[in-house]
This record gives C-alpha cells, structure tokens and sequence, in this order.
C-alpha cells in the first residue's frame, strides 16, 4: 500500500514538472528574438501572405489562447504540426528518438562495465599500481571534453586505422533485430554495432570516470565499517564480504548518479550526435532551434523532461529494493 502511494506522489510531482517544463518552453517562443513566420515565409513575402500565413499557424491569437490550445491538444497527444516540414511533431520526435536511446543506452553499458569493475579493484587494491591507473584514467577520462574525443577517435580509428565507420548509422538496432529474427542474418547487427562503438565510448567516458571515482570513494568508506570487519571475524569469504555485502551498500549513490545521467544522455548528446552525424534527438533539437520550429522543440524537451521522470521513479524503487532500511515514505 505504501509502495502504491509513493508511486502516486511521484507520478503526480512528475506531472507537474512536465506542465513547468512545457510552460516555460511555451513562453521561451515569445521572448525569443525571431518569428517562425520569417522561416516559413519567402523573403519577399507580403505583409498580407505573412498575416496569412500566421493565420494558418494559430500564431495571430492571443498567448492565452495559443497556451490553452496547446495545453488542450497536449493532453490529446497531439504536439502539433512541425512549421517547416508540415507533419505532425510527435511522428518526427520519435521517429528520431531511438537513435538517441539507443546512443544512451550504450553508452551506460559502457560506463557500467568498466566503472564498477575499476571501482572495486581500484578500493580493494588502494595505493597499489592499479589503483594508480584506475584514478589516472578517471582524472584523464572526467578533464576530456567529449568533442575533442570524438574528433580524435574519428582522425585515429577512422581515418588512419580505418577499423571502424565515423558517420551516419546505416541500420537501427530495431531493424538489425528484425533482420537477425526474420533472416537469421548477423550482418545487420554486425553493421549497428561497428557504428554505435565510436559514439557509445566518446559519450560514456565522462560517465565511466565519474562512477569510477564514486564506486572507488564509497567502497572505501564501507571498508572501513565494523560489519565488514565482523563478516570477515566470520570467516565469510572476502569475495563474497566485497561484492553482495559492500558493494551493494555503496550502490545507492551510484544508483541516482546512473538514474540523472542517462536522463542528462538522453537530453545531452548533442555535441556527440553532431560529431558523428548521429540522427538522434539532440541534434533534431539543434536543427529546429535554428529554424525556430517551436511545435517540434516544445515536443522534444517534453519527451526528454518525461524520460528523467520515469528513470527518477524507477531509481527511487530500486531504493528501496537495495535498501529496505529506506522509507518510501
């Protein structure tokens, strides 16, 4: 009952969040120097076609009324129509938004399956030469800007080693799936994955070192604790005393920084996405920011403000399943 409850607030202070995000994007248009119309109409375009044009738009009512009417058709589904390309904004956003899951996902396996290895090897071995290149990498790895190491990873891999493509995907991973299942065909898979390598790692490298540095700093704090001392009194193995007992104690922080940055991912990949001409969300955004396509960039921060909720409501529960000691309350 108390799990139920929680679930309620949360879905309830989300809503909020997305009706705050979607207002202050709504008035973002009107103090935005620039009119859609100026995109949309032809330079020398008359002052009656830009009326009607404006007209057609819905851009000629009153704010109030242009809000309620969003608001309104929000609630139905309904983003609206993109002003440059005349189709609905919903059916380019996620036509878009699996490139970007898919950059972000990867990039979070990534960032977990060296992070937390590092981390704990890093602890277990403090002031051991390994640990010295555990921290080394996670000072090198947090001080790299991502579009310094996606060039660099394009000009070496790419360019003079040619072993891995640095451009625009050619297949999806939902198309590669369906080729495998329908035709038992691996090239497809094959072909996705050589192109999400080079991106997944320029994007997961700041998240890798962080959770290195977090993993490393926690485990050292629980290893200096009295229950480790009288597990190891035990005679408990100190595999088992590192790994089900320490490490999942010092998971929750580690936890709520993987729930924030696969949503900051998921929003944030625009440099990335730019560098290797990725088709994602980012750079959706980017393009109709230039071309001031209000319906389109007000759809895309919903969609990426709805993905923190959702992945700030399941970081909470797994909260509670790390840690029964924590009230849902």
């Amino acid at each position: 009952m108390r799990l139920t409850r929680f679930f309620i607030r949360r879905t309830l202070q989300g809503i909020l969040v997305i009706w705050g995000v979607v207002t202050i994007v709504f008035l973002l248009r009107f103090i935005t120097p620039g009119s859609p119309i100026d995109f949309v109409a032809p330079i020398d375009a008359s002052p009656e076609l830009r009326q009607s044009l404006a007209e057609n738009l819905g851009l000629d009512k009153p704010i109030y009324q242009q809000y309620g009417e969003y608001i309104f058709n929000l609630i139905q589904g309904d983003m609206g129509y993109s002003f440059q390309r005349g189709l609905p904004a919903s059916e380019i956003i996620f036509r878009r938004l699996p490139a970007t899951l898919e950059l972000a996902i990867a990039a979070t396996v990534v960032a977990i399956t060296f992070s937390i290895p590092l981390g704990v090897i890093s602890a277990t071995r403090r002031n051991e030469p390994v640990d010295y290149v555990s921290t080394g990498f996670s000072l090198v790895g947090i001080s790299t800007p991502n579009f310094w190491l996606g060039i660099m990873l394009i000009l070496v891999v790419g360019v003079q080693v040619e072993f891995l493509p640095t451009s625009r995907r050619i297949i999806g991973f939902g198309g590669a799936l369906e080729l495998l299942v329908t035709e038992q065909n691996f090239l497809g898979l094959r072909v996705w994955l050589s192109h999400i390598i080079l991106p997944a790692v320029t994007l997961g490298t700041y998240f890798t070192a962080l959770i290195v540095r977090l993993t490393r700093s926690g485990m050292l704090e629980e290893l200096g604790k009295s229950y480790v001392e009288a597990s190891r009194a035990k005679g408990l193995p100190e595999t088992l005393v590192t790994y089900k007992h320490v490490l999942r104690n010092t998971m929750i922080p580690i936890i709520t920084v993987l729930g924030l940055q696969l949503g900051t991912l998921i929003g944030g990949a625009v440099i990335t996405e730019s560098v290797f001409d990725w088709p994602g969300l980012g750079t959706l955004v980017i393009e109709s920011i230039r071309q001031r396509d209000w319906p389109v960039i007000q759809g895309a921060i919903i969609v990426i403000g709805l993905g923190f909720v959702v992945i700030n409501v399941i970081v909470d529960a797994l909260y509670a399943y790390l840690n029964p000691r924590v009230e849902l309350e």
